[in-house]
Order: C-alpha cells, then sequence, then structure tokens
C-alpha cells in the first residue's frame, strides 16, 4: 500500500513539473514577442550546446579547447540576454521553471536518490488525511501526554496505582512504535471502561507512526462496518476501487477503536474477524480499544475471534477513575 501511495504522490509531482514548464513555456513566448532578440540568442545557445557535444565525439583531441570556445560564446550570449532582460524591466529568473521544491525540481528526489524533505512531508501529510484524526494528533502525542493526570493513589483489588499502570502500557506503546518494523507479531488490545485513555494511547501511537512515513488507519468499529456494508452492498461500480476498504487490510497500522459499540450479528462479527485474522496472516499490526473486558468480548464475537485476539494480541488493562471527572475534581 506504501508504493501506491508513493505512486499516486509521485503522479502529483509529475503534474506540477508538466504545469511549471508548460506556464514557463507561456512566459517565454510573451518574452520572443516582445524582445524577438532574446529568441535568437536563445537558440545560439541552444547550437552552441550542441556544437560543444559534437566537438567530444568529432574531433577528441582538440575537445578541450573547442568546449572553452563553446563555453565562452555561451557565456556572452547569456550577459547579452540578461542584459536584454534587464534593459526591458522582466526579472532575470522570467525565463525559468518555477518548481514548487528548488531542491528536487519537483521530481521528489535529490541528486543523490535520496527523497527529498518535500517528499517525505507529502507522504506525511498523505498519511495523516487518511488516518482520519490529522487535528485531533495535534492535541494528542507522547509529547503532551502528562502522566500525572493519572491518580496515583491505590485503588482496592490493584497492585498498581492508575499511574504505575499506565506508566507501564506506555512503555510498552513506545516499545511498540520503536520496533514496529520488526516481524515481532505484536498487535496491542486496549480495553477498560471510557475515559481512562485508551483513545488518547491510540492517538500517540498513530502520530508517533505517521511522523515515520507509516500509514496509518483509524476507524471506529462502526465506521469500519459502514465501508464494509457500502462494499458489499452499495451500487456503484467504483466501490470496488474503495481505498478506504482496501486500507483495511493493507495499512500499515490499523486501529479499531470503540470495538462493540457497532451492530453485533453474524455478519458484523465475520467482517470483523475477517479483517482481524487476515491482517495476522499478513504479520500487518492492528490495535483494538473497547470498553468491554474479556469476558464480553467472548460473549459478543464468538470464541473463534475471541481466542485469536488473545492468543496474537498483548492485552493491556486501563483502570482508574474516569479522568474526565477527576480532573474536574482535581481543579
Amino acid at each position: 500500500m506504501y508504493k501506491e501511495i508513493l505512486r499516486e504522490i509521485l503522479r502529483e509531482y509529475e503534474k506540477k513539473r508538466d504545469r511549471a514548464i508548460f506556464e514557463q513555456r507561456i512566459r517565454t513566448e510573451k518574452v520572443y514577442k516582445r524582445v524577438p532578440k532574446i529568441k535568437e540568442i536563445d537558440k545560439a545557445i541552444m547550437e552552441t550546446g550542441l556544437t560543444m557535444s559534437k566537438a567530444v565525439i568529432e574531433d577528441p583531441e582538440n575537445y578541450e579547447e573547442n568546449i572553452k570556445k563553446a563555453k565562452d560564446r555561451i557565456e556572452k550570449l547569456k550577459m547579452e540576454k540578461a542584459y536584454l532582460l534587464t534593459e526591458n524591466n522582466i526579472p532575470l529568473d522570467y525565463l525559468d521553471v518555477n518548481y514548487e521544491c528548488d531542491k528536487c525540481s519537483d521530481t521528489g528526489f535529490l541528486p543523490e536518490g535520496d527523497k527529498c524533505s518535500c517528499l517525505k512531508q507529502a507522504l506525511i501529510n498523505k498519511g495523516y488525511e487518511m488516518s482520519n484524526i490529522k487535528n485531533i494528533l495535534e492535541k494528542e502525542n507522547f509529547q503532551t501526554f502528562d502522566i500525572n493526570i493519572f491518580p496515583d493513589e491505590p485503588m482496592e483489588g490493584e497492585t498498581m496505582t492508575p499511574r504505575e499502570n499506565m506508566a507501564n502500557i506506555t512503555s510498552i506503546c513506545e516499545g511498540f512504535v520503536n520496533n514496529f518494523d520488526e516481524d515481532n507479531g505484536e498487535n496491542l488490545l486496549f480495553y477498560g471502561p471510557t475515559g481512562l485513555g485508551k483513545t488518547f494511547m491510540c492517538n500517540c501511537i498513530a502520530k508517533a507512526l505517521l511522523d515515520k512515513n507509516k500509514i496509518v488507519i483509524y476507524q471506529t468499529a462502526f465506521k469500519i462496518l459502514e465501508i464494509i456494508e457500502r462494499r458489499r452492498f452499495g451500487r456503484d461500480e467504483d466501490r470496488f476501487n474503495d481505498w478506504e476498504y482496501d486500507l483495511l487490510f493493507k495499512a500499515d497500522l490499523l486501529i479499531i477503536d470503540d470495538l462493540g459499540t457497532e451492530i453485533s450479528n453474524a455478519f458484523t462479527n465475520a467482517e470483523i474477524f475477517n479483517i482481524v485474522n487476515t491482517r495476522l496472516l499478513n504479520n500487518s499490526k492492528t490495535i483494538i480499544s473497547t470498553n468491554l473486558t474479556p469476558k464480553e468480548i467472548s460473549q459478543v464475537y464468538t470464541d473463534r475471534v475471541f481466542s485469536r485476539i488473545l492468543e496474537r494480541f498483548i492485552p493491556l488493562r486501563f483502570f482508574g477513575p474516569d479522568l474526565r471527572y477527576y480532573k474536574w475534581e482535581a481543579k
């Protein structure tokens, strides 16, 4: 999927180059009409350049001398052209191709073959666009995460305080990000009541991986089923070219939020299982966030799905008071 997205972006780069070259041609024609002598100079520069190329092949013994003469002539022609442009109040760079990125000339790649910073940014922007959470990630990420909002008081029946538990979860999640490219079969299952930081932690992971040029798709279980239903039952023929559907299977990371809030029946359960199972078989990583307990998951999704989740996912339980009220009361 990364290659497909890269190809799409590079097609946009090609359009930008074509547009820049077309606009340069329009400007050139205007200048030629206004100052015909400049057209003659450009023609002379081109012909001198061809003469320089022929000298290397036809007269190898004197090619250095011939090349020097040609270079000197080209330099004089360029100076004459610059004088004419200035005399006619035309900027010296008016006839240049105005690429959006001067470093790569809108190719996306530097002369040594490395990705240009503009292409890296385009990939990141595309990833954010498809992730469905661009604006949220500006506020919710590892840099803005504050462990101190979690209470450090012991809770009855727990061996760790909520803060200690969250510190442990954060450490595992940071390891998940740092080792994401390893073929370690790691997937994460966040479970616990609402308001304990599950969605925030999903956002932290999504932001960190998007910034590494990974393709991250973040959707609620309800939205995923809408995408599937459109694919299965929609009348639009273009539904078979639906990127939203394909990305559920091909994204580097799929985050399924609010599992259990969608309508549960044989169809929906089978589709959820198909997505998760296919990604497991392809060694593609997945994070599932749910308010359901493991027992409730097994009751809703049948033992087959439940056993898959427990077998290949690291279960991380979030517990403590609802942070939405806890932070308000702490003020």
